[in-house]
């Protein structure tokens, strides 16, 4: 299939790449997997038997007209340990490259279907300027944008940081989360064949 790009030109990219259909279901699952694995999982609290003290019976079992108490150290009590205590765990989820590289399929076929998907040939600063790239992103009109160059940019990126609805990424490093974060996605013809042969 051809793919438009800036200017007048276009590109000839795989169908089975940018042409596939889109399967929420299993967009859905990984993009869950994706986020579930950034979770820390550290939270921790103890319960009756890690809290300190409350090795002996506080009084007498009867006689006292008093409620029965074991401990000191039961949940009911104040300075008692939690009932159902947090521990550590491990949120993520298996998702395997199969099923990743369908995901990546889905979501660059749904942006090239919408039009959010723009091709330009290179994006090079001589410096980094944020009012330059400010003002080269109001030419072409993109506004929410995730910029995708062949490898890290050094100059683009702290070009880019100050900008808030502007993402930077590299071709290797691309998810579907970051995909679909920003409204369009700019990506230079090297970025999109290194892209077309990972997803081919």
């Amino acid at each position: 299939m051809k793919l438009k790009t800036q200017g007048s030109g276009t590109v000839d990219v795989a169908d089975s790449a940018f042409g596939a259909e889109f399967n929420e279901a299993l967009v859905h699952q990984v993009v869950t997997a994706f986020l579930s694995g950034g979770r820390a999982g550290t939270k921790a609290q103890k319960n009756r038997s890690a809290v300190q003290g409350g090795g002996a019976k506080p009084w007498r079992q009867k006689g006292t007209g008093r409620a029965r108490a074991g401990t000191i150290r039961s949940p009911i009590w104040v300075g008692g340990g939690r009932t159902f205590a947090a521990k550590p765990r491990d949120y993520s989820q298996k998702v395997n490259k199969k099923m990743y590289r369908a995901a990546l399929r889905s979501v660059f076929s749904e942006l090239v279907r919408q039009d959010r998907l723009v091709i330009t040939d290179s994006i090079e600063m001589k410096a980094p300027k944020t009012k330059e790239l400010a003002g080269m992103l109001k030419k072409l009109e993109l506004d929410s944008v995730l910029i995708v160059n062949e490898a890290f940019d050094e100059k683009v990126f702290l070009s880019a940081r100050n900008l808030p609805d502007v993402g930077i990424c590299d071709a290797a490093s691309i998810d579907p989360v970051v995909l679909m974060r920003f409204e369009k996605v700019l990506i230079t013809l090297p970025a999109l064949k290194l892209v077309e042969e990972r997803l081919s």
